[in-house]
């Protein structure tokens, strides 16, 4: 995998186990779909990887969530719509993209419906369980 040089300047890629928050581009277009995961490190290569190896092109937002993994920051209430959506607001990328499609990870399918509620007028796409998936997720789906 190739590190993103906009990643590396905001700490994503950099170890111990907890990155900085920040959307990293993976040869994004303005059209370019938006994917989100946690700043935990392990999720974060495992998704920028799937989606390089994919081959399209994207925005990952990683939102900060004290370094913990998908599951165990939703449980904990640090990861969910109005979280992401503030994110989201906060870092004006609605000024920075013409897509409204964002794709959350399938293992927290149940916070689409607040993420839409926080984020109008953005189409909420439930994505695969596994990093691994993506490959296969973004050729089945339509995102642009």
């Amino acid at each position: 995998m190739t590190f993103n040089p906009k990643c590396m300047a905001t700490g994503i890629g950099s170890f111990p186990y907890q990155d900085a928050s920040a959307v990293c581009e993976l040869m994004p277009t303005p059209e370019s779909p938006v994917f989100v995961t946690t700043n935990f490190s392990l999720p974060y290569f495992m998704v920028s990887g799937e989606i390089e190896n994919s081959g399209i092109s994207a925005h990952l937002v990683v939102a900060e969530a004290e370094g913990q993994s998908v599951l165990t920051s939703w449980a904990a209430g640090k990861f969910g719509g109005e979280t992401i959506a503030k994110f989201i607001k906060d870092i004006k990328l609605e000024e920075q993209v013409k897509t409204r499609k964002i794709v959350i990870p399938g293992l927290v399918a149940q916070i689409s419906g607040d993420l839409e509620e926080h984020l109008p007028g953005w189409e909420v796409i439930v994505g695969c369980q596994e990093a691994s998936d993506i490959p296969s997720f973004v050729k089945s789906v339509k995102l642009t």
